[in-house]
């Protein structure tokens, strides 16, 4: 397969622009949905709670305040509802599960919970794309945009792609859910593969 971006550059744009970008665009996504691919295994997320909590090797504080977060994130997701489309995401997994991914997948459980699908796949399902470098982290809204996350050496995001092109978007989003299409719902994969690990330490948080 060639590049899934063919290419493509996009349009760079700062953290700030980004954000604004996004809130205009995505209360506007048409029924084809939001849909999200997530390759990296490990990043960092300074100013989620949560993650600071892991961060720092308090586990159980931060299962707590994803917790707290139910409420919220349902109410998210009742207002997608409410604007007629649906989210969507895919996240590669692979094993042994990483701590950043063993703490996000417990984030993912609950957004799952609340009404934004998550399924799984593993590597071996997206080897064949990957014969040059690993799939991009990219998400469409609808058929008007699709950004492309740039994250630093850290695993911090850093700045993001942004791309009109209604045929590249159309592919992506597409690829992206014959992938969901072929992987496993989050909740069985949670239950067989990370509720039974243990709590990560305090030295392999940043793993």
């Amino acid at each position: 397969m060639p590049d899934l971006l063919d290419g493509a550059e996009g349009e760079r744009m700062e953290l700030d622009a980004y954000y604004a970008d996004f809130e205009k665009n995505f209360w506007t996504i048409n029924e084809l949905g939001f849909w999200k691919l997530e390759r990296q295994q490990f990043f960092k997320e300074p100013g989620y709670d949560s993650w600071e909590a892991f961060a720092r090797g308090d586990w159980d504080a931060s299962l707590g305040l994803l917790e707290a977060g139910r409420a919220d994130m349902a109410a998210y997701h009742r207002r997608v509802e409410e604007h007629g489309f649906a989210a969507y995401r895919v996240r590669v997994v692979e094993e042994p599960i990483t701590a950043y991914l063993q703490w996000e997948l417990h984030a993912l459980r609950i957004r799952d919970q609340c009404g934004g699908s998550v399924h799984i796949v593993g590597p071996q399902q997206v080897a064949e794309f990957e014969h040059l470098s690993a799939l991009p982290e990219i998400y469409t809204l609808g058929t008007s945009v699709m950004y492309q996350a740039i994250y630093d050496d850290t695993g911090v995001l850093e700045s993001v792609r942004r791309f009109t092109d209604r045929d590249l978007i159309v592919r992506c989003q597409r690829f992206i859910q014959d992938l969901y299409e072929a992987g496993q719902p989050l909740e069985p994969f949670f239950v067989n593969h990370v509720a039974t690990l243990p709590p990560p330490t305090s030295h392999n948080v940043s793993d």
